[in-house]
């Protein structure tokens, strides 16, 4: 009996040694727990602190880098590409990745680099261009537009946002982790390519031949544009594209209009008429079968497009347009992001110089572009599109149509937890939460990365719409570059968590 007492006694310290056990073991993990919290929250607030010490020598460098008129569709232009890889290679280093080369491509170089040195961390794939367009027309621009001019706030300059100004706002991010903390939270990695004004070719096979090399948990990429100023900016989608060129011929020789004209069907008038017939009065697309598998909206993203703020007639009214038009049923948000469009985007033949020259041009062209949405296959529309062309030119002419270039639409679910990291990160550099969007433009790579590499594609847009890419005065607002680079080191923080 006292032996039994003995062995339930004996039992109930030992219970009650293990519960001790169990307590102290919880209050060491909270306190490791605590511990690393305050350990990273002290690192991160010495990487924003460094940030920000050093804002001004980031904006002389993005200078130097803007100084380099790397516009790749240029002949003239293509030694300026290969100096400024250069420039990007070096700068790289520079910011402490060691492991960095220059890939020789059929045209422009691509610049590689990487950091492996955060075994069992996320790797990130950072991805960006150099290259930028062209800046005609000159006598459009205020300031020269490869020196970068500080004003209102903005630097102003060619590839000041699209995309200099954008992707060095992550070397910087990653520059100030190394000087920090002496490493970044996560494995590195950066393709920098000097092709993307120009469809991104030579990209396109590097990544297939090189899945190994460019293998990652997740592609981030900043080249998309804020909902509104002041707004962080989770982009989703992207619609594709698919751009045609047509060309009406007619007589075999340019006319006098005087002699034949009446006699003879005028291939302008005629390519008017084609271009007419593209898109009905209710603003659909009139190709046959265009629309067989475009995906409807559903509730959920019809719900997130009516938090976001938008005014149509401030929108009108930016433009300096007196009134909206598009697809019937549809606001007009969502037809500049999530609907499919066609659009004629250049004419040119005949007499277009200064005065008059009364001619019937022998031959005239025009350029369509048309931006799909998810599960339009741009080579099919391309199809679709000749075949409906040819259907509806009259017999007093005849056309050809080419199809120039495309690239597919993407789309990424925001459940994605690395999504919801850039969402999370983006919020604290603006102070203030983010919003989803999809954008109207086109980035054919990022379907590539998606697809080629299994991983998903962050878009952590920082300019706005109204910064003139790819127009005169194109800039970008320092505010925005400033966050965008303390953006890019929360996300690698918060990642890191993973």
């Amino acid at each position: 009996m006292r032996r039994k007492k003995y062995l339930t006694n004996k039992v109930k310290i030992n219970l009650h040694s293990l519960k001790c056990f169990n307590y102290k073991r919880k209050f060491i993990h909270s306190i490791n727990h605590l511990k690393v919290n305050l350990d990273r929250s002290l690192i991160v607030n010495s990487v924003i602190n460094y940030i920000e010490k050093n804002k001004q020598r980031y904006l002389e460098e993005l200078k130097e880098y803007i100084s380099i008129p790397s516009i790749s569709t240029l002949k003239e232009n293509k030694s300026d590409v290969e100096k400024c890889a250069g420039f990007v290679r070096d700068h790289l280093k520079k910011i402490g990745i060691k492991k960095v080369q220059i890939f020789k491509t059929e045209r422009h170089p691509i610049v590689y680099g990487e950091w492996m040195g955060a075994p069992g961390k996320p790797t990130v794939l950072i991805y960006g261009h150099y290259d930028v367009q062209p800046v005609d027309p000159l006598k459009e621009w205020k300031t020269d537009p490869f020196k970068a001019v500080i004003k209102d706030n903005k630097i102003w300059a060619r590839g000041s946002n699209d995309n200099k100004g954008q992707n060095f706002v992550h070397m910087k991010s990653v520059e100030a982790f190394f000087k920090v903390k002496g490493k970044p939270p996560v494995n590195i990695k950066y393709i920098i390519e000097g092709e993307e004004e120009i469809g991104s070719g030579n990209l396109q096979k590097f990544i297939k031949k090189n899945k190994n090399l460019l293998k990652c948990d997740a592609v981030l990429i900043s080249d998309t544009s804020l909902h509104s100023p002041d707004t962080p900016t989770i982009s989703y989608g992207l619609r594709g594209l698919c751009y045609m060129e047509i060309e009406v011929i007619g007589p075999n020789r340019d006319l006098h209009s005087g002699t034949f004209g009446g006699g003879i069907a005028n291939p302008i008038n005629e390519l008017s008429k084609i271009i007419s017939r593209l898109v009905d009065k209710d603003g659909r697309i009139a190709i046959p079968g265009f629309y067989s598998n475009v995906v409807k909206l559903t509730e959920k993203e019809k719900e997130n497009y009516s938090k976001l703020k938008f005014s149509e007639k401030q929108f009108a009214k930016e433009l300096k347009v007196k009134e909206l038009t598009g697809e019937k049923g549809y606001t007009t948000l969502q037809r500049i992001s999530a609907r499919p469009t066609l659009d004629c985007n250049g004419i040119f033949g005949g007499f277009m110089g200064e005065g008059a020259k009364t001619v019937l041009p022998s031959r005239v062209t025009a350029k369509i572009s048309m931006r799909l949405v998810p599960n339009q296959d741009p080579h099919e529309i391309a199809k679709l599109f000749k075949k409906y062309v040819n259907s509806i030119t009259p017999k007093t002419v005849t056309v050809e149509v080419r199809e120039l270039h495309g690239g597919l639409p993407f789309i990424m679910s925001l459940n994605n937890k690395y999504i919801v990291a850039a969402s999370k990160a983006v919020s604290k550099a603006f102070g203030k939460q983010a919003v989803y969007s999809r954008e109207g433009g086109s980035i054919p790579i990022v379907v590539e990365f998606a697809d080629k590499l299994k991983a998903p594609v962050v878009l952590m847009g920082l300019g706005l719409d109204t910064d003139d890419i790819h127009s005169p005065n194109e800039h970008f607002h320092i505010r925005n570059f400033e966050r965008g680079i303390l953006s890019s080191a929360l996300f690698l923080d918060e990642i890191s968590r993973m």
